[in-house]
């Protein structure tokens, strides 16, 4: 063995601090949250009370993932949110996320497998979505408006002038 093999103890080795005494240990914290769930099972009224707060959250989380979805950003990851959160205490909610997320993946297959001209006509689609709710809801008229320009066409047929 020469000098560099021999070293003192790894890090591995090493006690752990003090931030890492405290830190609870992921297992240790769903221990402490299933405790604290079964608590709040054992009493029905907060039984209830629970369960309708969580599915009203739950449902508005996915509710705003499903309006996000056509839009650039993060909208299939708050639906797949939305339902996990349903999914703790509901479980048709956990069948529907393992099937979106099952059809989502092959839908995600299946496009990168096409043609460019597939993928592009896809693209366009999806813009011709999120420019068409941009204009319904009123934003082409707004931003017209910055820049004084205030053309009819521009204008929400929901919204008016």
């Amino acid at each position: 063995m020469n000098d560099t093999t021999k070293s003192g103890p790894r890090e591995t080795d090493a006690e752990p601090t003090t931030d890492q005494q405290r830190a609870p240990r992921p297992h240790a914290l769903r221990r402490r949250l299933h405790a604290i769930r079964e608590r709040i099972r054992s009493k029905p009224g907060l039984n209830i009370t629970y369960r309708v707060a969580l599915g009203v959250f739950g449902t508005a989380v996915l509710l705003a993932g499903i309006l996000m979805i056509p839009y650039p950003g993060p909208g299939w990851l708050v639906v797949f949110a939305g339902l996990g959160i349903l999914a703790t205490e509901f479980h048709w909610a956990h069948r529907v996320n393992r099937f979106a997320k099952r059809h989502y993946q092959r839908w995600v297959r299946w496009l990168g497998r096409q043609h460019l001209a597939t993928k592009l006509a896809v693209m366009g689609a999806t813009c011709l979505v999120v420019l068409t709710t941009l204009w319904l809801l009123g934003l082409f008229n707004t931003v017209g408006g910055w820049f004084g320009l205030h053309w009819t066409w521009l204008a929400s047929p929901l919204f008016g002038p």
